[in-house]
């Protein structure tokens, strides 16, 4: 009683409190607002355990704990249950206090009802979250700043619009936020000027564009934040408008385009009134294009009363969404022009036609252009006759007709002889001139309702109309004697000759292809027996022309399947009998046509341009045993011919280079044997490369001389060395004057110009003493030796020669 009684005072405190006895933990004494607390008597608490108090799992342990720790105390929010059932949120705090006059301590509870406190907090952490949900939700990015510049508040978007990262919004650096948002912004100086000067306005508010990184485009709009009257600070929302900167400039390219379009355009209402032109429609329909606004759009086209044009208009546009077609447009000069139109119908969400969009295009030009190309679709550009296109649709209207009436026609293929010097000589411009002087030349020498046809280069194509044998060849000598008439261009006066070939309908074939190949295989076989004549297409010329496909294919294949050798044919020192160089010569052996001769194979190899690369095959042969000879002890000019195609060729100089680089071979000991077409040809780049060559040290030899343009004034311009004595002038000797002449002068102008001369082809002794008498330098032939392998050539050079050497002639030189 005494305890009680000495503690009356606690019943005037308006907390709750509980003496506990240190050692039980039992309730000494519990005031009048513990029973306002708990809802029970303090009476019914005094003897009680103080857990009865305790009513989380953290105040159970707590006193649970030792004596001496629950003496330093605890101060926390806790709960404390109602004697009916309701728990009530306390501030409760443990104390050790002195026990008064009776000596020693106690521990006192105290506890303040928090019921208030935490419904006001429980309403305004509500309040919180219900504000950031709805700033979260918002469209916008919101920031919420102070007066001093300091982040208080922002949204998700915020941090999507500017791609903020996570870890430096945990940072709560708002420098940090704000160096990352002006690194965004295209112009991050003027980006922060402007941030400054909104913060010097803290009454005023702004808007905004920024442009950032990666196309998006953010409007900014800035408020200030009022408490009480007075600003705290500003709000400022960012909104995206990338997309409605793409329509808005969307729009404005659509108004320029609408402008500036080389196409005229109109827009009409749903009525189809025109609403508007752009000025390209109104230069097209002319200077009363201003007329037509608020008229039918189809009186453009004068059809504004035409019902049944606006229908297929409007079927169109419910089918496809527009119409388009060809029409034409009346001018005010009383002309038509023809347009193309493109018409769009434009529609609401519900499909209802709000306007239309009509595009024309003027086809005046591509119509003159189609007609330009149906020309040349059909003639040929460079004179104007028809082309095989045309020529094919003629030949099938006259197949047809043949068929009915059972005639027929003529086709013949002419080519002009030896066009190409012409070109080559003198240029391709004058040579496109004398096509054009030739097709007017045939043309008059045929009737009307024959065809003369271009094929291309200096090849024609002839369609004699019902033409038959005798009709053909009186057509090919007209054609034959007019050409050899005197043709005059810029002064010059000079002849065309040609060949033909001609094939009958339907004899010689059923189709054109047919008969043209008929015809060229015709003009083939003329030139093959010298140009400057007609022929008929016979069977067999088919055959002719397979034999030698195959043996040009044989050809071919014979060099990868080792069946061309080099033969070398010895070159006599005239006045010592010993062998002082000799010619290379290639040979063929194959398994089907035997050993062909060169005289047959050289001049398709020509032909076909083969020959480039049996010249280079043969010249790295000779190169290769030249240097072996040398290599061997017996050093010895070697003698290659080269073609004018591979003399031609880019590469040769620096081929032949490599050549003698690789083998070892001194540049003295190769020599190279020209005709004399080769330096007529491009006479200026063929003077540069022969001093080249001549300057390497390789001899130059000029070989069948006099056989060809002779023309002494390059003898004494170009550094030739040799000249060759062709076997066709020494055959005659020493009985042919002619002959004898011809050899005697040319081993005289050698020697007064100094270029050593050798005669081809000696077969007779008399021959070789003839020669020697008019002071020949070098002979070859069969009176010497035939070409021989290079192994037998090996060998003759081992031993000594004769000065009276004989042999047989078996073959061809070349």
């Amino acid at each position: 009683m005494t305890v009680v009684q000495s503690h009356g005072w606690l019943d005037g405190l308006q907390e709750a409190v509980w003496l506990v006895d240190e050692s039980t933990l039992l309730i000494l004494r519990a005031n009048a607002a513990a029973e306002r607390l708990t809802g029970s008597q303090a009476a019914s608490m005094v003897g009680a355990s103080v857990l009865t108090l305790a009513c989380t799992p953290q105040d159970i342990a707590f006193w649970g704990e030792p004596a001496h720790v629950i003496a330093d105390g605890i101060h926390s929010h806790t709960s404390v249950l109602r004697a009916d059932g309701i728990l009530v949120p306390v501030d409760r705090q443990v104390a050790r206090v002195p026990n008064g006059a009776h000596g020693g301590t106690i521990f006192m509870v105290t506890m303040l009802d928090r019921s208030r406190q935490a419904a006001t907090e429980r309403e305004l952490e509500t309040l919180l979250s219900e504000l950031r949900a709805t700033l979260d939700s918002a469209a916008d990015g919101m920031l919420v700043c102070g007066l001093d510049g300091r982040v208080r508040a922002f949204n998700q978007r915020l941090a999507q619009l500017w791609g903020i990262p996570r870890d430096l919004l945990l940072e709560r650096n708002d420098d940090a936020v704000y160096a990352h948002m002006a690194a965004q912004v295209l112009d991050p100086a003027l980006y922060r000027d402007r941030l400054a000067a909104i913060a010097r306005e803290p009454m005023q508010e702004s808007t905004d564009i920024l442009a950032l990184h990666g196309g998006v485009v953010l409007e900014l709009r800035s408020v200030p934040q009022f408490s009480q009257g007075r600003p705290v600070g500003r709000v400022y929302s960012y909104r995206d408008i990338t997309r409605q900167s793409e329509i808005q400039a969307s729009l404005r390219l659509a108004a320029r385009v609408f402008e500036s379009s080389l196409d005229a355009i109109f827009i009409a209402d749903s009525q189809h009134r025109v609403l508007r032109m752009n000025p390209g429609c109104e230069r097209l329909v002319g200077p009363s294009a201003k007329s037509f606004e608020g008229c039918m759009a189809a009186s453009l086209f004068g059809g504004g009363t035409d019902a049944g044009f606006m229908e297929q208009v409007i079927e169109g546009w419910s089918r496809e969404g527009f119409w388009e077609g060809e029409l034409w447009l009346p001018r005010d000069n009383g002309a038509y022009c023809a347009v193309q139109l493109s018409w769009v119908a434009l529609r609401d969400d519900e499909g209802r036609l709000l306007q239309s969009i009509g595009f024309m295009r003027d086809l005046t030009l591509q119509h003159a252009a189609q007609r330009r190309i149906e020309e040349l679709a059909y003639s040929d550009v460079l004179t104007g006759l028809p082309n095989r296109l045309l020529l094919s649709q003629r030949v099938d209207t006259a197949i047809q007709g043949a068929r009915q009436s059972d005639t027929g026609f003529a086709i013949l293929f002419l080519d002009l002889d030896r066009f190409k010097i012409i070109n080559d000589s003198l240029g391709h411009p004058f040579g496109d001139r004398v096509l054009q002087l030739v097709a007017e030349r045939l043309q008059a020498c045929l009737r009307q309702t024959d065809m003369l046809c271009r094929l291309g280069g200096d090849e024609f194509v002839i369609y004699l109309h019902g033409g038959d044998a005798v009709v053909a060849e009186s057509v090919a000598r007209r054609i034959l004697d007019d050409m050899l008439k005197p043709f005059m261009l810029d002064g010059m006066g000079f002849s065309i000759q040609c060949s033909i070939g001609m094939a009958l309908y339907p004899q010689d074939g059923t189709t054109l292809d047919e008969l043209i190949k008929q015809a060229d295989t015709a003009m083939y076989r003329v030139k093959e027996r010298g140009r400057g004549s007609y022929g008929f297409y016979q069977p067999q010329m088919n055959a002719n022309l397979l034999s030698r496909m195959k043996l040009e294919h044989a050809m071919r294949q014979a060099l990868g399947q080792d069946r061309m050798a080099v033969h070398y044919q010895p070159q006599v020192n005239m006045a010592t009998g010993r062998i002082t160089g000799a010619e290379a010569l290639i040979r063929w052996t194959d398994p089907e046509f035997g050993a062909v001769s060169p005289g047959q194979f050289i001049p398709l190899a020509e032909e076909s341009g083969y020959i480039v690369t049996l010249g280079a095959w043969v010249m790295e042969q000779a190169v290769r045993e030249a240097a072996q000879w040398m290599h061997g002890g017996t050093p010895i000019m070697i003698s290659v011919n080269v073609s004018a195609l591979e003399f031609r060729q880019p590469d040769f100089v620096d081929r032949i280079t490599r050549l003698l680089a690789v083998h070892q071979l001194p540049p003295t000991l190769l020599e190279l044997e020209l005709t004399e077409t080769i330096l007529l040809q491009d006479a200026q780049e063929m003077e540069q490369r022969l001093r080249v060559l001549a300057g390497l040290g390789i001899g130059l030899a000029i070989d069948d001389f006099g056989t060809g343009y002779s023309s002494l004034a390059y003898l004494k311009k170009l550094p030739i060395h040799k000249l060759k004595i062709d076997q066709s002038f020494v055959r005659g000797l020493p009985d042919d004057d002619g002959d004898r002449a011809i050899v005697s002068a040319i081993i005289s102008m050698g020697r007064a110009m100094h270029i050593e001369v050798v005669a081809e082809g000696v077969e007779t002794e008399t021959q070789q003493a003839v020669l020697l008498q008019m002071q020949c330098d070098h002979y070859q032939g069969f009176l010497c030796a035939p070409g021989l392998p290079a192994e037998q050539f090996r060998a003759m050079l081992a031993k000594p020669l004769p000065l009276r050497a004989q042999g047989r002639r078996n073959g061809i030189e070349i």
